[in-house]
């Protein structure tokens, strides 16, 4: 286990160093951080896998397990994200799903680097709250008759249904997030291993980048210079 402890410890570290500062003024380690330290220090003795419980076009559901060099599983986790709710998810649930279900398997194995709950997560709350609708029940109400001395119950409007009002958030917790969609961005262009691959994960990422470039042009412009670079990675290899 000496392995891990240094996994953690390396995570304890980016904690301090790279740390993404949350409501309440905490700290979060995010998940590219988390999974890279871990790779440094387990290389392949653990193994992550990845598996959809639930994909119906409304919502995702992942579950992520953490196998040591027995095929024992030594951590869990799962995430749900639905479908169009918040700027990823409009394009990438399944792939902002996934990070945020490798997330929590790696906090359940102690490489958390803070809170247990990721960063995505904790704003999906908002995402999925928002997806739902408010019902609100009105209790019967009993009146008194004067005349009669008789109790009879009146009952308002049995059901309304209204959304949610969608939180307004500030131009530092914006910028918080988008630079979480950013290395999202980075990790996941990452992962492309041909051009066509990245060139489309990048055109499906339109709506996204045009909102940080609304927003945040200084994100927006090192996102280009990360799609530029992978571009320039998968041409070296393409080309010997």
């Amino acid at each position: 286990m000496s392995n891990l402890n240094k996994a953690m410890d390396l995570v304890a570290d980016l904690h301090k160093s790279h740390g993404v500062k949350q409501k309440g003024n905490k700290l979060y380690t995010m998940v590219v951080h988390r999974t890279e330290a871990f790779r440094r220090a387990l290389g392949t003795e653990f193994g992550i896998a990845t598996e959809i419980l639930v994909d119906d076009g409304k919502r995702v559901v992942l579950k992520a397990i953490i196998t040591d060099k027995d095929g024992r599983t030594v951590g869990s986790g799962h995430a749900e994200e639905i479908r169009g709710q918040g700027m990823v998810n409009t394009t990438s649930a399944l792939e902002n799903a996934e990070t945020s279900a490798i997330g929590r398997a790696l906090s359940s194995l102690g490489i958390s680097g803070g809170e247990y709950a990721s960063a995505n997560e904790l704003d999906a709350v908002v995402r999925k709250t928002t997806a739902l609708e408010e019902r609100v029940i009105v209790e019967p109400k009993k009146v008194e008759m004067k005349q009669a001395q008789v109790t009879e119950e009146k009952t308002q409007e049995p059901i309304v249904n209204k959304p949610l009002k969608v939180p307004e958030i500030s131009t530092e917790e914006r910028r918080e997030k988008h630079e979480e969609r950013m290395n999202q961005f980075n990790h996941w262009c990452g992962q492309k291993r041909t051009m066509s691959e990245l060139h489309g994960y990048f055109n499906d990422c339109k709506p996204d980048l045009n909102e940080l470039k609304q927003h945040n042009v200084d994100l927006y412009k090192k996102a280009i210079t990360i799609f530029t670079e992978h571009e320039q990675r998968l041409e070296r290899k393409t080309n010997g």
